[in-house]
């Protein structure tokens, strides 16, 4: 398999995983699994790759496998941790006022 289509790939799955900023429905859960089953064949597949490679140490350029691997590992653990936050969304502050001067209504006059 070509570099072009391992790059081509993680792109997609980066696009895929930054354009969703909350999994909320079950549709894009569904889709966020499927990317990391994905994920999974590509980090498989990777490894056959770097396995069957047979650059020779005075090659000019040859492919950076455990970057790939890193790469992979990274949006793993970034969709993991969407699909399951530690912990609770922290909510959205609300702007403060900054004003705490309160004025009194004026007294009315006794006739």
């Amino acid at each position: 398999m070509s570099i072009t289509v391992y790059r081509n790939f993680l792109l997609l799955s980066l696009t895929i995983v930054q354009g969703s900023s909350y999994a909320a429905s079950a549709h894009e859960q569904e889709q966020l699994s499927l990317v990391q089953q994905q994920l999974d064949i590509i980090e498989r597949l990777a490894t056959q790759a770097e396995v069957a490679s047979t650059s020779e140490p005075n090659e000019r350029y040859r492919f950076d496998y455990p970057q790939l691997t890193q790469d992979i590992q990274r949006i793993r653990h970034g969709v993991q941790g969407y699909l399951t936050p530690s912990r609770a969304q922290p909510r959205a502050p609300t702007e403060l006022v900054g004003d705490y001067h309160l004025d009194t209504p004026p007294a009315e006059l006794s006739p």
